[in-house]
This record gives structure tokens, sequence and C-alpha cells, in this order.
């Protein structure tokens, strides 16, 4: 089986590859994967992303690979959002399985879409003077067309006996720009999650950990550049207490950058660029849930979740304090647990239900003694 694994992972990096390394100009793409960084799931993006630590559902996937280990049902995950008005849509799924007594299986899905661009190609044209002139026709010779990113995630993740998970995602790329442009890629996420016995975890998610590979090609086969993608450090930590009839829970994430963004960074040292992220959620005997955060762009981020049966109904907004006003964002999420015991993980035993109440049960009392007669 693993010899196998390796053949194919040799295979899929030849072919996807090597023909376009040898030919073409090969440069760090600063904003190449921006698209993979718009989060996953409207719970976590309601507390601001910060989910490094705290990622233990389907959704871990994206945010960091240890968390499907902690998956005790099958679960599949689905989320909406338009981001700036409905200029951007943007649409998350993903389904996990657990397998054996420690393993879990993960498969992610990310799409992000842009439609109805104006070409003016054909609208346009450069007069003697070097001057862009439009043709007397121009609006009939504007067409449009659409842009989309793809990613695929391939998960695995364990657990160790010693409260600690780690975890493996494959990603693999695919991008187009109308029938102008096209792109393929493949890079590797990490991550690993130690869990404390006073409610207190710690995550570390390595995005893009052998710098994800992206090749640029015309529609004509014709390679154009290559971009790397450079490795994303999330560290966080996050804190779970039980109180008031509920669980409040608390995150804090650190998002490490190599790539140079000083102008957007908290701060930076060098390269390296530090975004902060924090959120917290008070959940209510797991039926409904209120959040709120800030996310790496420092915008606030605000939440809701309702639990009905198995299935879970979030809602998350970010709002956009650009000068420009480009609109907020909303992300709406559907996750379903499927809870069938010949589903639920090898050696895992649920909580019983508590009791319903009833009414206090009727105690016999005894005869009176008989009092002896004088």
């Amino acid at each position: 089986m693993k010899i196998f694994l390796r053949t194919l992972l040799s295979l899929l990096l030849s072919t996807l590859l090597l023909p376009q390394m040898l030919s073409a100009q090969t440069v760090i793409g600063k904003y190449a994967g921006e698209f993979l960084s718009l989060g996953a799931g409207a719970r976590s993006l309601g507390m601001g992303g910060a989910a490094a630590a705290l990622a233990n559902d389907v959704t871990a996937g994206y945010w960091n690979v240890a968390g499907l280990s902690k998956l005790n049902y099958p679960q599949v995950a689905f989320m909406h959002a338009e981001t700036f008005g409905n200029l951007v849509s943007y649409d998350y799924g993903a389904v996990a399985i657990p397998y054996q007594e420690n393993k879990s299986f993960g498969l992610s899905l990310i799409r992000l879409g842009v439609a109805d661009i104006p070409d003016t190609r054909d609208a346009y044209t450069v007069d003697g003077s070097n001057q862009i002139q439009p043709k007397d026709n121009a609006e009939d010779l504007i067409t449009r067309f659409g842009a989309a990113d793809y990613a695929v995630l391939l998960s695995y993740a364990a657990a160790t006996p010693f409260n600690f998970s780690y975890g493996v995602s494959a990603k693999f790329i695919f991008r187009n720009i109308g029938d102008l442009a096209s792109a393929r890629g493949i890079g590797f996420d990490i991550g690993g999650m130690y869990e404390f016995r006073n409610g207190i975890v710690i995550g570390l998610a390595l995005q893009d950990i052998t710098t994800t590979f992206v090749s640029w090609s015309g529609t004509d086969g014709q390679s154009y550049r290559n971009e790397l993608i450079t490795p994303t450090a999330k560290l966080g930590g996050g804190y779970v207490i039980e109180a008031f009839s509920g669980r409040f829970t608390i995150g804090l994430d650190t998002d490490i950058r190599f790539d140079g963004r000083q102008s957007t960074a908290a701060f930076s040292l060098g390269p390296s660029s530090f975004n902060f992220r924090g959120g917290g959620e008070f959940n209510y005997k797991n039926i409904v849930a209120i959040r709120g955060g800030v996310d790496d762009l420092g915008r606030l981020t605000l939440g809701a979740g309702l639990r009905v049966s198995k299935l879970d109904i979030d809602y998350g907004f970010a709002q956009f304090n650009a000068t420009d006003q480009l609109g907020n964002s909303h992300r709406i999420s559907l996750q379903l647990e499927l809870d069938g015991q010949n589903l639920r993980r090898k050696g895992y035993v649920p909580e019983p239900s508590p009791p319903e109440s009833a009414a206090p049960e009727s105690k016999v009392l005894p005869p009176p003694a008989s009092v002896p007669q004088e």
C-alpha cells in the first residue's frame, strides 16, 4: 500500500509539474493562493477564523487537519459566501469519515468565482498618437467571461494515546480565467494538536508546507509562468469551559506568512508577517449559539448557530471597513452528522442521554405499629 501511494504521488507530481518547471519562469506569487485563505464553515468564521486549535469537526480538513481525528461520526458540510457584496461567490463542501479507533479521512472542495467580467479588448483601438480610442460600435464588441479557482484537499488524521493528534492533506489546485489562461498545482498541509486536561488546546497548522507549485499556461498550451505559494503557519490556542447551562469557547490564532506582506501585517520581522485572529462562542445546551470575533484583516465578525436534531445551521458576518466600500461578507453553512450506530467510530461509546423528568415515585408507608392495650 505504501509503495502504491508513493508511486501514485510521484506520477501526479510528474504529470502536473515537471513539464512546466522545465519551460517557464518561476516566481514567488505573493497572492497566488489568496483564494485558499477565505476560510471554511460559518461557525469558525463568525469567531474571526480562530480555529487552528478549535476545529474538531469536518471543517478541520481546512483549518487544521489534525482536528479530523476528533470525529466520532461521519459529517458532511456545505458553505456559501457572498464576499464584497455579491461580487465574489465562494463555495466550500466537505465530508469526513472516522476510521478504526483513532483515524479519520476527509475530502474538501473549494471554489471561488467571479462572473460577468467585461472583455473590452475588441472594443478599443490604438490611434496614430498611441492613444486608446473606443470603436464606433464599442458597446456591441464588449464580451463577458468568468474566472474561477478550485482546490481539492484529501486529508488523513490520527490521534495518539498522549492527547496529541496529527494529520496531513494533499492539495490540488485548478484555476482558469475564461478562455485566456488556466493553471494547476499541487501542495501539502500538515497539522498537530495537543489537548491539556484543563480544557486548554493548542494547535499548529503548516499550510503549503512544501511551497505549493502553480503553473500557468494559455489555452494553446503555451507555458506562461510558474508561481510558488509560500508556507503559512497558523499557531493557535483555545479554551473551553462549561457554565450557565452551556459552553463557552475562546480562541486566539496567529497567522505567520513568509512572503513579505509588511504593508498588511499587524507587525513584521524581515519577510515574515504576523496577523492575529480572535473570537468566542457561547453555546446554550447545544441548541443555539452566538459568536463574535476579529479576523486577520481586523474586521469585526459576528455569527449565530442553530442545531436541529443532527443538523447545524450557521450564519457568519464580516464587516468591510475600506474607504471604497465594497460591501460586507455573509456566510451560510450547513453541517450534518450521520450518527447511525453502524457509522460511529470503533470503540466509541456515546454519553447516555439525560433521563426525562418524571413524577416522583410514590412511597408505600408501613402500617402503623399496634399499640398494646392496658
